[in-house]
């Protein structure tokens, strides 16, 4: 299993980015800013993450996705890592992370990994999402706002 770069003239996994986020527009958008990163195994993409230089200080994690049948493997754990060595060699003291108040999953994952909770934008969800997003039976409303330094 290797993670590497996006080279510029290659296609973006949306397939994989539409899991951890349903707005291709978003993922468009940041995609135009940061760079994307793919882990392979057996030359196939298995999962994503999406990085964001805010300033000199700070890069933010847009994006991080692991193939659904995939899941559970700790691949989720290693795109992060990765994803932290690479903002800390661009200089980056902090990084910073949002997800819903729905994931689980994902906001446990992250604290295993470091990051603590830095604040909640209320709402965000309703207001950037046409469509209602349901996880866990919960509604996903909310964004927690979660960093480390590194």
């Amino acid at each position: 299993m290797k993670i590497r770069k996006l080279q510029l003239q290659e296609t973006p996994p949306y397939t994989l980015l539409l899991l951890a986020d349903p707005s291709r527009v978003l993922i468009e958008a940041y995609l135009q800013q940061g760079d994307c990163y793919v882990c392979e195994e057996n030359d196939e993409i298995i999962g994503t993450y999406v990085i964001v230089k805010l300033n000199d200080e700070t890069t933010e994690i847009k994006n991080v996705a692991v193939r659904e049948d995939m899941q559970g493997r700790g691949i989720g754990k290693k795109l992060l890592l990765d994803a932290l060595r690479t903002a800390k060699a661009s200089g980056s003291t902090t990084v910073e992370i949002g997800t819903g108040n729905s994931s689980i999953g994902q906001l446990a994952l992250y604290q295993k990994c470091g990051f603590r909770i830095s604040g909640v934008v209320k709402d965000f969800f309703v207001n950037q999402y046409e469509e209602r997003i349901f996880e866990n039976g919960i509604q996903c409303r909310d964004m927690i706002r979660l960093e480390i330094s590194v």
